[in-house]
Protein backbone atom coordinates (compact mmCIF):
# COMPACT_ATOMS: atom_id res chain seq x y z
CA UNK A 1 0.00 0.00 0.00
CA UNK A 2 1.23 3.47 -1.13
CA UNK A 3 1.10 5.93 1.73
CA UNK A 4 0.04 9.84 0.81
CA UNK A 5 2.11 12.52 1.61
CA UNK A 6 0.63 13.48 5.44
CA UNK A 7 0.04 17.35 5.59
CA UNK A 8 -0.06 18.77 8.97
CA UNK A 9 0.09 22.30 10.51
CA UNK A 10 1.97 23.43 13.13
CA UNK A 11 1.60 26.49 15.43
CA UNK A 12 4.45 28.95 16.86
CA UNK A 13 3.34 31.55 19.57
CA UNK A 14 5.44 34.77 20.10
CA UNK A 15 4.89 37.84 21.88
CA UNK A 16 6.40 41.79 21.91
CA UNK A 17 5.27 45.09 23.17
CA UNK A 18 4.93 48.06 21.49
CA UNK A 19 3.14 51.26 21.38
CA UNK A 20 1.07 52.97 18.59
CA UNK A 21 -0.98 55.67 17.52
CA UNK A 22 -3.81 56.29 15.20
CA UNK A 23 -3.33 59.79 13.45
CA UNK A 24 -4.17 60.74 9.70
CA UNK A 25 -2.33 64.27 8.54
CA UNK A 26 -5.19 65.11 5.92
CA UNK A 27 -7.49 64.99 8.95
CA UNK A 28 -8.33 67.73 11.20
CA UNK A 29 -7.97 67.00 14.99
CA UNK A 30 -12.02 67.16 15.49
CA UNK A 31 -12.39 64.04 12.68
CA UNK A 32 -9.25 61.88 14.25
CA UNK A 33 -10.94 62.15 17.50
CA UNK A 34 -14.39 61.19 16.32
CA UNK A 35 -12.87 58.36 14.14
CA UNK A 36 -10.14 56.99 16.59
CA UNK A 37 -11.12 58.13 19.57
CA UNK A 38 -8.11 58.00 22.57
CA UNK A 39 -6.00 55.80 20.31
CA UNK A 40 -4.75 59.63 18.98
CA UNK A 41 -3.30 60.44 22.27
CA UNK A 42 0.11 61.50 22.35
CA UNK A 43 2.43 60.03 22.49
CA UNK A 44 0.70 56.92 21.86
CA UNK A 45 -0.52 53.77 23.83
CA UNK A 46 0.80 50.49 24.08
CA UNK A 47 -0.16 46.53 24.40
CA UNK A 48 1.48 43.10 24.70
CA UNK A 49 0.93 41.43 21.54
CA UNK A 50 0.25 37.88 21.34
CA UNK A 51 1.56 36.21 18.03
CA UNK A 52 0.41 32.88 16.69
CA UNK A 53 2.43 31.71 13.60
CA UNK A 54 0.55 28.69 11.72
CA UNK A 55 2.74 27.25 9.11
CA UNK A 56 1.59 24.02 7.30
CA UNK A 57 3.56 21.43 5.09
CA UNK A 58 4.36 17.87 4.79
CA UNK A 59 5.97 15.90 7.54
CA UNK A 60 9.29 14.80 6.97
CA UNK A 61 11.53 11.82 7.47
CA UNK A 62 12.23 13.49 11.29
CA UNK A 63 8.78 13.86 11.79
CA UNK A 64 8.19 17.47 11.40
CA UNK A 65 7.13 20.19 9.34
CA UNK A 66 9.80 22.38 10.41
CA UNK A 67 12.60 22.04 12.81
CA UNK A 68 10.63 24.50 15.56
CA UNK A 69 13.94 25.93 16.90
CA UNK A 70 14.62 27.32 13.72
CA UNK A 71 11.23 28.61 13.13
CA UNK A 72 11.85 30.51 16.21
CA UNK A 73 15.15 31.82 15.05
CA UNK A 74 13.24 33.28 11.79
CA UNK A 75 10.46 34.84 13.78
CA UNK A 76 12.75 36.42 16.19
CA UNK A 77 14.73 37.65 13.84
CA UNK A 78 12.32 38.84 11.14
CA UNK A 79 9.55 40.34 13.26
CA UNK A 80 10.47 40.28 17.68
CA UNK A 81 13.48 41.92 17.00
CA UNK A 82 12.40 45.08 15.11
CA UNK A 83 9.11 45.21 16.69
CA UNK A 84 9.54 44.41 21.04
CA UNK A 85 9.65 47.66 22.27
CA UNK A 86 8.86 49.67 19.25
CA UNK A 87 6.57 52.86 18.68
CA UNK A 88 4.97 50.82 15.65
CA UNK A 89 4.46 53.96 13.45
CA UNK A 90 7.96 54.54 12.66
CA UNK A 91 9.68 50.95 13.04
CA UNK A 92 9.13 49.54 9.60
CA UNK A 93 7.89 51.31 6.34
CA UNK A 94 4.70 49.65 5.73
CA UNK A 95 3.55 51.52 8.80
CA UNK A 96 4.01 55.12 7.42
CA UNK A 97 1.38 55.38 4.98
CA UNK A 98 -1.25 52.71 6.60
CA UNK A 99 -1.86 52.79 10.73
CA UNK A 100 -0.85 50.00 12.53
CA UNK A 101 -4.00 48.38 12.94
CA UNK A 102 -4.19 44.55 14.40
CA UNK A 103 -5.14 43.91 10.88
CA UNK A 104 -2.34 45.42 9.28
CA UNK A 105 0.31 44.45 11.34
CA UNK A 106 -0.67 40.83 10.91
CA UNK A 107 -0.45 41.37 7.28
CA UNK A 108 2.57 43.02 6.85
CA UNK A 109 3.76 39.93 9.70
CA UNK A 110 3.03 37.99 6.82
CA UNK A 111 4.98 39.88 4.07
CA UNK A 112 7.95 39.16 5.74
CA UNK A 113 7.56 35.77 6.68
CA UNK A 114 6.38 34.35 4.16
CA UNK A 115 9.35 34.25 2.26
CA UNK A 116 11.25 31.53 4.76
CA UNK A 117 7.92 30.43 6.07
CA UNK A 118 5.29 27.54 4.43
CA UNK A 119 2.23 29.53 5.84
CA UNK A 120 -1.32 29.08 6.51
CA UNK A 121 -1.98 32.11 9.15
CA UNK A 122 -0.95 34.75 10.93
CA UNK A 123 -3.03 35.29 14.04
CA UNK A 124 -2.45 38.58 16.57
CA UNK A 125 -3.71 39.65 19.59
CA UNK A 126 -4.02 42.87 20.08
CA UNK A 127 -6.05 41.95 23.53
CA UNK A 128 -7.76 39.01 24.84
CA UNK A 129 -10.81 41.17 23.52
CA UNK A 130 -9.54 41.96 19.87
CA UNK A 131 -7.69 40.02 17.63
CA UNK A 132 -6.87 39.48 13.54
CA UNK A 133 -6.64 36.86 11.46
CA UNK A 134 -4.60 36.97 7.97
CA UNK A 135 -4.37 34.09 5.28
CA UNK A 136 -2.34 35.41 2.60
CA UNK A 137 -5.70 36.47 0.45
CA UNK A 138 -4.63 39.55 -1.08
CA UNK A 139 -6.15 42.87 0.94
CA UNK A 140 -8.67 40.63 3.09
CA UNK A 141 -8.41 40.04 6.48
CA UNK A 142 -10.43 38.92 9.75
CA UNK A 143 -10.96 40.62 12.70
CA UNK A 144 -12.46 39.38 16.31
CA UNK A 145 -14.01 41.43 19.09
CA UNK A 146 -14.68 39.70 21.91
CA UNK A 147 -17.61 40.68 24.54
CA UNK A 148 -19.99 39.03 27.17
CA UNK A 149 -23.58 39.07 28.61
CA UNK A 150 -24.90 36.87 31.61
CA UNK A 151 -28.22 35.60 31.39
CA UNK A 152 -30.14 32.03 33.14
CA UNK A 153 -32.08 29.18 30.81
CA UNK A 154 -34.24 26.40 31.25
CA UNK A 155 -33.50 23.83 28.27
CA UNK A 156 -37.21 22.14 28.08
CA UNK A 157 -40.03 21.48 25.30
CA UNK A 158 -43.22 22.85 26.18
CA UNK A 159 -44.83 19.45 25.15
CA UNK A 160 -42.92 17.40 26.62
CA UNK A 161 -43.49 16.54 30.28
CA UNK A 162 -40.35 17.08 32.79
CA UNK A 163 -39.47 13.77 33.11
CA UNK A 164 -38.98 13.72 29.14
CA UNK A 165 -37.14 16.67 29.13
CA UNK A 166 -34.90 15.49 31.94
CA UNK A 167 -34.01 12.20 29.60
CA UNK A 168 -33.07 14.74 26.57
CA UNK A 169 -31.40 17.98 28.80
CA UNK A 170 -30.74 16.32 32.16
CA UNK A 171 -29.75 18.69 35.08
CA UNK A 172 -30.49 21.68 32.41
CA UNK A 173 -34.09 21.01 32.15
CA UNK A 174 -34.57 21.82 36.11
CA UNK A 175 -37.65 24.41 36.74
CA UNK A 176 -35.99 27.22 38.34
CA UNK A 177 -33.47 26.90 35.00
CA UNK A 178 -29.31 27.81 35.92
CA UNK A 179 -27.22 30.40 34.31
CA UNK A 180 -24.01 31.31 32.73
CA UNK A 181 -21.56 34.10 31.62
CA UNK A 182 -21.46 33.72 27.86
CA UNK A 183 -18.77 34.54 25.90
CA UNK A 184 -19.40 36.31 22.05
CA UNK A 185 -16.81 35.76 19.61
CA UNK A 186 -18.03 37.98 16.53
CA UNK A 187 -15.53 37.90 13.76
CA UNK A 188 -15.99 39.86 10.55
CA UNK A 189 -14.18 39.98 7.20
CA UNK A 190 -13.06 42.71 4.75
CA UNK A 191 -10.46 44.35 2.83
CA UNK A 192 -7.75 46.42 5.05
CA UNK A 193 -8.32 50.26 4.29
CA UNK A 194 -4.72 51.04 2.56
CA UNK A 195 -4.68 54.08 4.72
CA UNK A 196 -6.40 53.50 7.58
CA UNK A 197 -5.43 49.79 7.45
CA UNK A 198 -9.01 48.73 9.15
CA UNK A 199 -11.26 46.68 7.56
CA UNK A 200 -14.11 48.09 9.91
CA UNK A 201 -14.61 51.09 12.43
CA UNK A 202 -13.74 49.27 15.36
CA UNK A 203 -15.88 51.72 17.59
CA UNK A 204 -19.38 50.57 15.30
CA UNK A 205 -18.45 47.34 15.13
CA UNK A 206 -18.19 46.95 19.37
CA UNK A 207 -21.56 49.10 19.26
CA UNK A 208 -23.65 46.60 16.74
CA UNK A 209 -22.48 43.72 19.20
CA UNK A 210 -23.40 45.70 22.18
CA UNK A 211 -26.77 46.70 21.11
CA UNK A 212 -27.92 43.76 18.76
CA UNK A 213 -26.41 41.39 21.29
CA UNK A 214 -24.76 42.23 24.87
CA UNK A 215 -28.05 44.89 25.83
CA UNK A 216 -31.22 42.82 25.30
CA UNK A 217 -29.48 39.30 26.55
CA UNK A 218 -27.46 40.83 29.26
CA UNK A 219 -29.25 39.85 32.55
CA UNK A 220 -32.06 37.92 31.15
CA UNK A 221 -33.56 34.97 31.98
CA UNK A 222 -33.78 34.42 28.40
CA UNK A 223 -36.68 31.52 27.85
CA UNK A 224 -38.92 34.80 29.57
CA UNK A 225 -37.40 37.77 28.38
CA UNK A 226 -35.92 36.86 25.26
CA UNK A 227 -39.20 36.59 23.01
CA UNK A 228 -37.33 34.49 20.57
CA UNK A 229 -36.50 32.05 23.02
CA UNK A 230 -40.06 31.41 24.56
CA UNK A 231 -40.56 29.31 21.07
CA UNK A 232 -36.99 28.63 20.44
CA UNK A 233 -35.26 26.12 23.18
CA UNK A 234 -31.92 28.25 24.19
CA UNK A 235 -29.42 25.77 23.73
CA UNK A 236 -26.11 27.43 22.81
CA UNK A 237 -26.18 26.08 19.84
CA UNK A 238 -29.63 28.06 19.13
CA UNK A 239 -28.31 31.04 20.60
CA UNK A 240 -25.43 31.27 18.07
CA UNK A 241 -27.43 30.70 15.13
CA UNK A 242 -30.07 33.24 16.81
CA UNK A 243 -26.87 35.84 17.30
CA UNK A 244 -25.66 34.97 13.91
CA UNK A 245 -28.78 36.41 12.76
CA UNK A 246 -29.16 39.32 14.46
CA UNK A 247 -25.47 40.40 13.43
CA UNK A 248 -25.70 39.70 9.99
CA UNK A 249 -27.14 43.08 8.33
CA UNK A 250 -26.06 45.16 10.46
CA UNK A 251 -22.51 44.36 10.16
CA UNK A 252 -23.02 44.91 6.42
CA UNK A 253 -24.29 48.53 6.92
CA UNK A 254 -21.13 49.12 8.71
CA UNK A 255 -18.86 47.90 5.78
CA UNK A 256 -17.98 44.57 6.84
CA UNK A 257 -19.04 40.73 5.83
CA UNK A 258 -20.13 38.86 9.04
CA UNK A 259 -17.78 35.32 8.74
CA UNK A 260 -18.37 33.85 11.62
CA UNK A 261 -20.17 33.77 15.78
CA UNK A 262 -19.44 31.67 18.67
CA UNK A 263 -20.81 31.17 22.13
CA UNK A 264 -19.17 29.80 24.63
CA UNK A 265 -21.67 29.38 28.11
CA UNK A 266 -18.50 27.29 29.81
CA UNK A 267 -14.62 26.76 29.54
CA UNK A 268 -16.47 22.95 28.50
CA UNK A 269 -19.12 23.99 26.17
CA UNK A 270 -18.96 26.19 23.37
CA UNK A 271 -20.89 26.75 19.82
CA UNK A 272 -20.11 28.29 16.66
CA UNK A 273 -21.42 29.01 13.36
CA UNK A 274 -20.25 30.46 10.20
CA UNK A 275 -22.42 33.26 9.09
CA UNK A 276 -22.10 31.43 5.46
CA UNK A 277 -24.10 28.55 7.06
CA UNK A 278 -26.50 30.61 8.86
CA UNK A 279 -30.38 30.29 8.10
CA UNK A 280 -33.52 31.33 8.32
CA UNK A 281 -35.43 31.87 11.56
CA UNK A 282 -38.64 29.61 10.35
CA UNK A 283 -35.62 27.04 9.59
CA UNK A 284 -34.34 27.18 12.64
CA UNK A 285 -35.05 23.71 14.25
CA UNK A 286 -34.30 21.54 11.55
CA UNK A 287 -31.01 23.18 9.87
CA UNK A 288 -28.35 24.81 13.05
CA UNK A 289 -25.53 24.39 11.22
CA UNK A 290 -23.57 24.98 14.24
CA UNK A 291 -20.32 23.26 15.49
CA UNK A 292 -20.81 22.25 18.52
CA UNK A 293 -17.74 21.48 21.27
CA UNK A 294 -18.38 19.70 24.29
Amino acid sequence: MTCLPLTCVINRRSQFSASHRYWLDELSELENIRRFGKCTRVPGHGHNYVLNVSIASELDPYGMVLNLTEAKRIIQQQIIESLDFSYLNDVWPEFQQTLPTTEHIAQAIWQRLTPHLPLVNIQLFETPELWADYKGNGMEAYLTVSAHFSAAHRLALSHLSDEENSKIYGKCARSNGHGHNYQVEVTVKGEVDARTGMIVDLVALNQVVDQYVIEPFDHTFLNKDVPYFSQVVPTAENIVVRVCNLLHDPVKEIGATLYKVKISESPNNSAEVFAQSCVDDSLLKIQTQALATV
